[in-house]
């Protein structure tokens, strides 16, 4: 019998995002619009849509051996599951989310200790209730079913809401008063399947692979020619992720120098280089660094 990682991908805000960083690791995903099962180039992969607020909840149930989710997510639902990796990356941007408290710019609220018996809706329910427990405050908490940020001021006083960039808070004439919590994604794992050898094996390759494809993001290989005269005064200018590689090459006058450097600094850097000695400077895409 064949072994079988059955996979969760999370549907929703973070689906296209999940394909694009597979996609960068080596693994090609496939979405048809009407299905939840993706199609992946990888017989040992099942893979199953499931909505990142449920994930968490299927993984230590054991529907799922694992998953892609929130920590936001994970928190809320209390799930009992092993987290593998940290992959800091959204559907918007890649840095973390934040889940704030929030009320109208024109709202006397200016801490939490003011929404004492107040109304406050919101999609993360126990994050919130948790939230105003350790403040020691006593409010209400309602789940809302969505467009939360229009709720205020008619319908409640305050919400907690996700956010990456403030846009819509600040469309919707909100003012933040505390943060409440900060997520980025998780690649979590069923505890008893993760005890399983072939699984753990399966998963940890998995990991390896999509941390690989997030270090490499932003980053280009430079390779150049340096006269060995010449060489302190280029080296001086590479910011390395580590250190440069330097080789010897035909003619002992000269060595190769590779190294990795942000992107966005190519067109600054490679003029100077050029200035400092390097002749026959490369630049050449990076797919994945791994440590």
């Amino acid at each position: 019998m064949q072994n079988i990682l059955k996979l969760g991908i999370p549907a929703g805000s973070l689906q296209d995002a999940t394909a694009e960083l597979f996609r960068r690791a080596g693994y090609k995903i496939s979405f048809n619009s009407r299905s939840y099962y993706p199609d992946i180039d990888d017989d040992e992969i099942d893979c199953l849509l499931i909505r990142a607020q449920e994930m968490a909840r299927y993984v230590a149930d054991g529907v799922l051996d694992a998953g892609l989710t929130g920590y936001d997510w994970i928190m809320e639902t209390g799930a009992d599951v092993h987290e593998v990796a940290e992959l800091v990356f959204s559907k918007v941007s890649r840095r973390p989310v934040r889940w704030v408290l929030c009320v109208p710019e024109d709202s006397p609220v200016r801490t939490v200790e003011d929404l004492e018996g107040k109304r406050i809706a919101t999609e993360a329910v126990g994050l919130a209730t948790r939230y105003l427990e350790r403040h020691g405050v006593k409010a209400r908490v309602e789940f809302s079913w969505g467009a939360t940020e229009v709720k205020p001021p008619k319908l409640v006083d305050a919400i907690v809401e996700v956010t990456e960039t403030g846009s819509s808070l600040r469309a919707n004439n909100l003012r933040i008063v505390d943060e409440v919590l900060r997520s980025t994604t998780r690649l979590i794992a069923n505890k008893q399947a993760y005890t399983d050898r072939w699984k753990q094996q399966k998963i940890d390759d998995l990991a390896l692979m999509l941390r690989a494809a997030m270090a490499a993001e932003g980053k280009v290989g430079l390779m150049m020619n340096v006269s060995r005269q010449s060489l302190g005064k280029v080296l001086a200018l590479l910011p390395a992720l580590q250190k440069p590689t330097i080789s010897n090459l035909a003619d002992e006058a000269w060595v190769a120098v590779n190294t990795i450097i942000d992107e966005s600094i190519v067109r600054h850097i490679i003029p100077r280089l050029r200035a400092a000695g390097a002749r026959g400077i490369v630049e050449y895409p990076l797919t994945k660094i791994i440590d």
